[in-house]
């Protein structure tokens, strides 16, 4: 272990917006305890009636992370933390304002997706919906290969941050639509790639990975994407 503080987050039973976070710390194999509020009538009233408001959160909200004194929520903020903590910024520590930018131009390109999906996956109109984000991630999809052409990862041979949520958003994405993915062999490798890092390909051969027993959304959600083990 990296002597990492032990970190406390906290998130819905679910992999949405939370995966990244579990990808980006078992990549760092940093020490780390996750609260997990299970999707269930039980689990919200012990989150919204006993935990929501009793963690000194400025913002309150899932997914959380108290590292220390530090106490952040909102995804993004909380992936860009461990990306500087854990040395995952695009072009490291000293990153000119050109790199920075670029980098938070691609982050949002990835998180776009992801907001997309979450908008399909809870609209009682989600089969309605499906084909408008179908055509989003393979537009993106083209766009994305032209960006990574050669390179190993989305900024070149530096693991990032991004590439966790890259990862995790695309592979959700899969799910819903395989066929996007099909012949896609620039995609298809870039993720095998992330997905060959030794922490990760540990993590994800595991038993106890989540991606495997989580549902994508709610599994309340009209499209909830159930793990394959249900």
């Amino acid at each position: 272990s990296s002597g990492i503080n032990a970190e406390y987050g906290g998130y819905w039973g679910i992999r949405a917006l939370g995966e990244p976070v579990r990808l980006i710390l078992r990549y760092c194999d940093a020490e780390w305890k996750e609260t997990t509020i299970e999707p269930t009538k039980e689990g919200a009233g012990k989150w919204f009636g006993q935990m929501k408001f009793n963690l000194g959160l400025a913002f309150p909200n899932l997914p959380y992370l108290i590292d220390g004194d530090i106490k952040l929520t909102e995804s993004i903020s909380i992936y860009r933390y461990l990306g500087r903590k854990f040395d995952l910024m695009p072009g490291g520590p000293e990153m000119s304002p050109g790199e920075a930018a670029e980098a938070d131009m691609v982050e949002q390109i990835v998180m776009d997706l992801r907001n997309h999906l979450t908008r399909a996956a809870y609209s009682p109109q989600f089969e309605s919906m499906k084909p408008a984000l179908i055509a989003k991630l393979d537009a993106r999809l083209g766009q994305l290969t032209t960006y990574i052409a050669d390179k190993s990862f989305l900024f070149g041979d530096r693991v990032t941050y991004i590439d966790f949520m890259a990862f995790e958003f695309l592979e959700q994405l899969r799910v819903l639509s395989p066929e996007s993915f099909k012949g896609m062999d620039a995609i298809n490798a870039y993720l095998g790639r992330v997905a060959s890092l030794p922490k990760i390909k540990e993590w994800l051969d595991s038993e106890e990975c989540t991606s495997k027993v989580y549902s994508i959304n709610s599994p309340f959600a009209p499209w909830p994407g159930m793990p394959p083990s249900s």
